[in-house]
């Protein structure tokens, strides 16, 4: 088994049945942080791989919704070191899990011990959206020793050597981004984000999943032809936050 396969094919598997794969980002510990693994649950019944956040203090890539959503599990004690003690008692198998944290945190819990006590809290991978390609080797090859997967990053800004390195360095999937600027911002997709994204396709050799500003039934449709998943956060936070059903809202975003 490759490092990111039970993601890459979390994600082809909903593919090939004509829809592309929801990766599902939660809050760790948002709103209540007792409720963190039941809420997990419901959102890992409706949704192809689910992306835990690692709450933190200056989460520069997201939009007011995820920041208020962060400060609130701070607030209440929620940290990595927390998550992965909740997570080490959870049953295994099913929805592949990923942590999305900035690199603070990592560093803060030490990188010679985050693999081998992420692995076993059955993390399947990380996003860490400040942390550059080019500093990236320490702990990309540390992850990988312990099979987990360090996903990347491309933008419609990206160019195309550097995106295809990048794609290249991948794994379990390439996150496109759908947009400069931060998360949670409704975004109208013009052609040309499209053709980006089909750019993406054609180059990259993991499953391309498109996040940012993802909400509604209408936008999957539109970008299923060009990608293999779509990351829906901000909105999700939002229902949970509203006190709504989270499996329910995942169910109509497909067609």
């Amino acid at each position: 088994m490759t490092v990111g396969s039970t993601i890459s094919e979390a994600i082809g598997r909903a593919k090939a049945q004509g829809q592309p794969a929801i990766v599902a980002y939660i809050t760790a510990g948002f709103p209540r942080r007792e409720q963190f693994l039941e809420q997990l649950q419901a959102v890992a019944t409706a949704a192809d791989v689910v992306e835990i956040g690692v709450p933190f203090s200056d989460p520069m890539a997201d939009g007011t919704t995820i920041q208020r959503s962060s400060r609130a599990a701070l607030d209440q004690g929620v940290s990595l070191r927390w998550i992965l003690s909740e997570l080490s008692g959870r049953t295994r198998g099913g929805t592949p899990l990923l942590l999305m944290s900035y690199l603070n945190p990592l560093l803060a819990y030490g990188l010679d011990r985050l693999p081998k006590a992420a692995a076993a809290a059955g993390i399947a991978g990380f996003i860490v959206p400040d942390l550059p390609y080019e500093e990236s080797a320490e702990l990309r090859a540390a992850l990988e020793a312990h099979g987990i997967a360090l996903v990347q990053f491309v933008t419609p800004v990206t160019p195309l050597d550097r995106m295809a390195t990048l794609c290249q360095a991948s794994r379990g999937f390439i996150y496109g981004i759908t947009m400069t600027g931060t998360t949670g911002r409704n975004v109208a997709v013009p052609q040309q984000v499209l053709d980006y994204f089909a750019s993406v396709k054609r180059i990259s050799p993991v499953p391309v999943c498109a996040g940012f500003g993802i909400r509604s039934r209408e936008q999957v449709a539109l970008m299923a032809p060009y990608v293999d998943g779509v990351i829906v956060g901000s909105a999700l936070v939002e229902v949970i936050e509203r006190g709504e059903d989270p499996a329910a809202f995942l169910g109509s975003l497909r067609g």
